[in-house]
């Protein structure tokens, strides 16, 4: 097995186009290794499933070795790809790793921002100028997405995620630090014109009776519905729309109600496009989410990323008084 291996010889010559298949089947076959299947590397690598099959095809027809089985459980490696895959993903990590090492060396002004969709759109973006004023050398790389970035291969600088106190906290990974931004109750919205086309709901159980938006899935309402005791929620139907800015705005247009908070719908609810079901009424009492910033343990006190923590808890603060913040 791979542990076993001697060390591989050095030479002063490049390796031979005999000994290296193409690259894009290394990474494609490392890519199905860890993350278990031809679909997860396919998103990933933001490939066509169709062209990651056809590259692990290629690097077995390279070698003359099968390195892949398939099961009625997925893709599993056969013994010989184990061995292989063991020493391919410790060189791929050692060129990721000298290759952000020499990145780090040319682009300390550059910060790579992961966060959430709404975060991104309707708070940060608009506001980065302020940042970037202050400290106008810095290289600023914003990303909206629903997943986090791999802080071990250095994906991103700082993410920012939003998460219920009625759900589990998320595990925080060792080589990780977090801190929370601002906490904001999770509210329920409609468009004055949907309020005005139907009888408005009284209480949290209530909503059952109407068109909910949901994201990806109908986890987001059943878990809130369910922090109220509201727990037959089974039914739920509704449009799902993958993202929250797209509930937001499907709301707007008075197609149902979406779950909000004051720091994506804030513009919304100031302007009266969006109103807050639940505003004055007991029975909705507050139901909490966190915005919470991650990075890594061994960067929290570069200067850049400090300085950026420092801006974004004092910029909330100052955008949401009355919500309790990091400032």
């Amino acid at each position: 097995m791979a542990d076993n291996q001697p060390p591989a010889p050095r030479s002063d010559n490049p390796p031979s186009r005999k000994a290296l298949p193409p690259f894009e089947a290394l990474r494609a076959f490392d890519a199905v290794a860890r993350l278990g299947g031809v679909r997860r590397a396919a998103q990933w690598l933001d490939r066509d499933h169709a062209v990651i099959s056809r590259h692990l095809r290629a690097i077995e027809s390279w070698a003359g070795v099968q390195l892949v089985e398939r099961t009625p459980y997925g893709i599993a490696l056969t013994e010989r790809g184990r061995d292989y895959h063991g020493r391919v993903s410790a060189a791929m990590d050692m060129l990721a790793h000298a290759t952000l090492d020499l990145m780090s060396e040319g682009h300390h002004r550059r910060l790579h921002i992961w966060s959430t969709s709404g975060f991104a759109l309707h708070w940060l973006s608009s506001r980065l100028e302020q940042f970037e004023r202050r400290n106008d050398a810095a290289d600023i790389v914003l990303r909206p997405t629903d997943h986090s970035p791999d802080f071990a291969a250095h994906e991103a600088d700082i993410d920012v995620r939003f998460h219920a106190t009625y759900e589990p906290e998320p595990e925080l990974l060792p080589l990780l630090r977090r801190q929370i931004l601002v906490e904001a109750p999770i509210i329920a919205v409609a468009s004055p014109g949907y309020l005005g086309s139907t009888q408005t709901p009284k209480t949290p159980e209530d909503l059952l009776q109407h068109r909910l938006l949901h994201e990806d899935s109908f986890q987001t309402w059943a878990k809130w519905l369910a922090s109220y005791g509201v727990e037959d929620s089974s039914g739920l139907t509704g449009a799902r729309l993958w993202e929250g800015h797209l509930t937001l705005d499907a709301a707007r247009h008075g197609r149902g109600i979406a779950l909000a908070n004051p720091v994506t719908a804030g513009a919304d609810l100031q302007s009266g496009s969006l109103i807050d079901i639940g505003k004055d009424n007991l029975q909705f009492a507050p139901r909490l989410g966190r915005y919470t910033l991650y990075a890594r343990r061994d960067r929290w006190n570069d200067p850049l990323l400090r300085r950026f923590r420092q801006w974004v808890t004092s910029a909330l603060a100052a955008d949401y008084p009355a919500l309790k913040s990091a400032a």
